[in-house]
């Protein structure tokens, strides 16, 4: 099972080098449900890892011209003041039991599910045409956006995904980037996001810093293969079969979760 795991670690990172997102939906299941690390634990280590595997993704997007820093910061500061925030301060205060009456909801089983709630809207996201998902974002005013961004932030911060599906439509839409240029500067926010999120984890639970680095390191040579391999692959094709699996790990997760 721990080499299951450590392969997934590889196809994350080729995922995400293959689509520019999309692999990160992938790290909290792999860790929760391959590697028996606990949720809270694993959306902490996702953070790390899908920050640092997409920190070289974007320095590769950025050698080709397909980074705009400029539009990157200004995207991304709302989103990792708020996954900070949530990380540091409104994870700790979450309840170790939510409910008791009707039913038992503990923080780890709330966590999860909304976790599979956020890979069925990623999976929607990734089925949908281009065209699409930018006419989904429709016309929204500049305070919209940044309140926007703020609660992609928070949702970042709770399920430890890069939330590149919510990025990219923002990017394309009102910093009127190309499709490939949005991609690689989603990377670019998602790293930022991502480790300063990360920060607030490590005052606040232990890390396992040698396996951490590890899997990171499996995911960091997964987005090289998968950068390389990006012009000999139909991405619309690979996209489409990810999200239907990605919809497939969505439900076992609740029904994982949910089972009485």
């Amino acid at each position: 099972m721990e080499l299951f795991g450590y392969f997934g670690a590889l196809c994350i990172g080729l995922i995400l080098g293959l689509t520019g997102g999309g692999g990160s939906i992938l790290t909290v299941p792999i860790l929760v449900y391959v590697m028996l690390i606990d949720p809270i634990i694993a959306t902490a280590y996702s953070l790390f890892i899908v920050g640092t595997t997409s920190a070289f993704g974007a320095v590769q997007n950025y050698r080709k011209g397909l980074v705009d820093i400029k539009n990157g910061f200004l995207f991304a500061i709302p989103s990792f003041v708020a996954v900070y925030i949530t990380r540091r301060f409104l994870v700790p205060l979450i309840p170790d039991t939510i409910l008791e009456q009707p039913f038992l909801l503990t923080k780890s089983t709330f966590l999860m599910v909304f976790f599979a709630v956020i890979m069925v809207l990623a999976a929607i996201s990734m089925l949908k045409k281009k065209k699409e998902v930018i006419e989904t974002a429709g016309n929204i005013a500049i305070s919209t956006l940044l309140f926007q961004t703020f609660t992609i932030g928070i949702i970042i911060g709770l399920v430890g995904a890069g939330g590149g599906f919510l990025i990219i439509p923002s990017l394309v839409l009102f910093a009127k980037l190309p499709m490939k240029k949005a991609v690689g500067t989603s990377l670019f926010i998602i790293a930022m996001n991502s480790l300063i999120g990360f920060l607030g984890d490590v005052q606040t639970i232990t890390i396992d810093w040698k396996f951490l680095s590890f899997f990171t390191g499996i995911s960091i040579i997964g987005i090289f293969i998968g950068i390389y391999l990006n012009k000999y692959v139909n991405e619309s094709q690979l996209k489409k079969g990810f999200a239907y699996f990605v919809l497939f790990m969505a439900t076992f997760i609740l029904v994982k979760e949910l089972a009485l």
